[in-house]
């Protein structure tokens, strides 16, 4: 069979899968405004027996149509797992909750104990919190064991809303004699801040004990030296099974790092600690090794070529007046920005970056874990690109990659893009890994339907720290990488020839991130004039 015949087969088969009581979907990029726009969906969900499992996500549903698959879920008893993640792109804000609400009451309706709901990506705010309360302290989860949030611009106040939800759906379920026993809990990504991480510690404590942990996964969380204290003196007084812990990127100084590698010292089953990309210096990173190397853990300890110290190791950053500064700064942008941009609804979505410690959570009582630790190599990966991993995927590291992400989202594809970008090294085989996988992710993205250019190009500009962005994003620290992969692949014939003008307008402009790239730039730029 040839590969286009088996690609089509692959396809239709994505399309709509019924194997295992499951009903998909997924990533179909379908615009449902009416109910006869979901008049598909409608009929398959109506004429599906026994449907225990419904994908939804990668879609975007209106009110109408939601409303017209809520009356066809009505009676479905059987229902267990609702995958609805990323299926409101390009709605009003205004229109998600109402959407919602119908599907919820659908779901009671027909009396359906819910094991899995997962509404990620999708920028609701508070009110798609609230829109969602009255489900979650109902009996359809009353057998809830994963719970998945990411990404949904909750808050603080949805996340004290989520947490009062959840505690009551334990205590009635508690009084039914079937507590409430979730297993996974995501909520990364939601700006819920110290009060809304309080109020979900708050609720975890009356859901069950967590002395039976073996991840706790705080990579890229903020969590910065007090946190880094806090949770090393939790793990140093307990958590005998912890076998891994991750603390990466977190803007965590020499000291604190040093004090967490201590309260691991008698971690018998330790395998991996994690500080990869905080700031410790070359002296704190020494010392680290050393401080695990006495308690023969050295083997334990995670690379630390990442650290993003400047170098002073010696005072602790007055990390109050740097948020002060900030806000400042953010004060200052917006009053010379004044009214441009637009789009009301959307400056909401999807708030990013800076989440509290407790932001990013995956509580899974079955393994006794706290994790946001993925479920795969290529999953790994990309939550903490290295050389090493892209290497250990294999041969087959580009497929690995592309299955982990939507390719009709260009914002996506631009992470994505620029992680495996930013392991670039100049020996030969880093080197091809990266190119090869860099060309295909490109390749197949420009292909997908519903990939938006534009915001490919814009949103790559943005987190390469070239064109300033409303939102608080973490940019790419250096160029180098991005820089020498985009060389190769802007000369491929696939890569589209209007992007290139953009692009050398931007790498021609002064900017402060060229700074430790000149070399990478001006090839960069000769490139793009032979073209």
């Amino acid at each position: 069979m040839a590969s286009e015949d088996i690609s089509q087969l692959v396809d239709a088969l994505a399309k709509t899968q019924v194997g295992g009581g499951e009903l998909s979907f997924k990533g179909r990029a379908l615009k449902l405004d009416t109910a006869e726009a979901a008049a598909e969906i409608i009929e398959e969900i109506e004429g599906f027996e026994h449907l225990q499992a419904l994908r939804l996500e990668g879609n975007t549903i209106g009110v109408e149509a939601a409303k017209a698959i809520a009356r066809s879920l009505s009676n479905k008893k059987e229902l267990q797992k609702c995958y609805w993640s990323d299926m409101f792109t390009g709605r009003l804000r205004s229109e998600i909750p109402i959407a919602l609400i119908s599907l919820g009451n659908a779901l009671m309706h027909a009396g359906a104990q819910l094991t899995q709901l997962d509404l990620s990506d999708n920028a609701f705010g508070p009110d798609g919190v609230r829109s969602i309360e009255t489900l979650l302290k109902s009996k359809v989860c009353y057998t809830l064991q994963e719970l998945r949030l990411n990404n949904c611009g909750m808050g603080i106040g949805g996340g004290q809303i989520l947490a009062a939800a959840l505690s009551e759906c334990h205590s009635l379920s508690s009084a039914m004699g079937k507590p409430m026993a979730l297993k996974v809990f995501v909520a990364g990504r939601n700006r819920l801040e110290n009060e809304g991480a309080i109020a979900l510690a708050d609720a975890f404590k009356t859901l069950k004990t967590l002395q039976n942990i073996e991840v706790i996964n705080f990579g890229d969380c903020l969590v910065r030296s007090e946190g880094a204290l806090a949770i090393a003196e939790a793990v140093k007084s307990g958590l005998p099974n912890l076998k891994e812990l991750n603390l990466s990127f977190g803007e965590i100084q020499k000291d604190a790092a040093v004090t967490v590698a201590e309260a691991v010292e008698h971690k018998s089953l330790l395998e991996k600690l994690d500080l990869n990309g905080n700031c410790l210096g070359v002296e704190g990173c020494e010392q680290l090794k050393e401080v695990m190397e006495s308690f023969n853990k050295h083997d334990v300890l995670g690379s630390l070529s990442d650290d993003e110290s400047d170098g002073d190791d010696d005072e602790e950053e007055d990390e109050e007046d740097d948020d002060d500064d900030e806000d400042l700064e953010d004060e200052e942008d917006e009053e010379e920005e004044g009214e441009e941009g637009g789009g009301e609804d959307e400056k909401q979505e999807q708030e990013q970056e800076k989440a509290s410690p407790v932001d990013q959570l995956i509580v899974q009582p079955s393994v006794k874990t706290i994790s946001v630790a993925p479920t795969s190599e290529a999953a790994t990966f990309l939550s903490f690109p290295s050389p090493d991993k892209l290497l250990k995927l294999g041969s087959k590291r580009s497929h690995l990659i592309l299955q982990q992400i939507d390719l009709s989202d260009a914002e996506k594809v631009v992470q994505t893009f620029l992680k495996v970008a930013a392991v670039y090294k100049e020996d030969q085989e880093t080197k091809a890994a990266v190119l090869d996988t860099a060309d295909e992710l490109l390749q197949k993205a420009f292909k997908a339907t519903g990939f938006e250019l534009d915001v490919f190009i814009t949103t790559l500009l943005v987190y390469m720290g070239l064109l300033k962005s409303e939102e608080k994003i973490k940019v790419v620290s250096n160029l180098i990488g991005p820089l020498t992969v985009l060389k190769q692949v802007i000369q491929k014939n696939y890569f589209p020839r209007s992007v290139i003008p953009i692009l050398s307008a931007f790498l021609n402009k002064q900017n402060r991130a060229f700074d430790s790239c000149q070399n990478a730039k001006y090839t960069l730029l000769e490139t793009m004039k032979s073209l």
